[in-house]
């Protein structure tokens, strides 16, 4: 076969239906968006072993579904959901196992600024470690569409696959989010 990072995602996923080049092919998709994901999850759950447990999560159900796959969703697409979901599950985790309240967004808050300042590197006086305390002050579902369309200059149609939300909801959420973190970084 040819060299495996020159493949589009649609021979990739054809090699993966194959038995003798699955495990090849899999590796390239993952070695494709890996990173991206990684920090996708990163910027949601602030800490570098949480997110790779995280990633293992999604990698797991990546290799046990994508037989199932179809191909008239892009897998980018697919692939981010599944970071996306398995994340948001480990943050309501999380705050079970801490025994807050998910309505308690002010004990959420705390937990992920303590993580924050506990990071290798963390200097509350430069401008991107006050943008994740900001960002960290959002409701999960602000914090996710903010990551997206900030980090990843994710467009809202592609957004909108990933979460199943509508283009003008997603719109509304990141202009709210946007205002939140601008009067945080005033205020700060």
């Amino acid at each position: 076969m040819a060299d495996w990072a020159q493949l589009d995602d649609k021979a990739l996923l054809a090699a993966f239906g194959i038995e003798h080049t699955k495990e090849k092919a899999f590796e390239a998709l993952i070695k494709r968006y890996q990173e991206r994901l990684y920090w996708h999850v990163r910027r949601m759950v602030v800490h570098h072993e949480d997110t790779n447990d995280i990633l293992q999560n999604v990698f797991i159900k990546v290799w046990r579904n994508l037989a199932e796959f179809r191909a008239e969703a892009n897998f980018y697409t697919w692939l981010y959901r599944i970071g996306t979901n398995e994340t948001l599950t480990y943050i309501e985790k999380q705050k079970r196992n801490s025994s807050i309240s998910i309505s308690d967004n002010d004990e959420g808050e705390n937990m992920y600024a303590n993580k924050l300042k506990a990071e290798q590197g963390y200097d509350a006086n430069k401008i991107e470690w006050k943008l994740q305390q900001a960002i960290h002050t959002l409701p999960e579902k602000q914090k996710l569409v903010f990551n997206l369309r900030y980090y990843d200059e994710m467009p809202y149609e592609k957004m909108s696959e990933i979460l199943g939300t509508s283009e003008g909801a997603l719109k509304a959420s990141y202009h709210h989010a946007a205002k939140k973190v601008e009067a945080f970084l005033k205020d700060h």
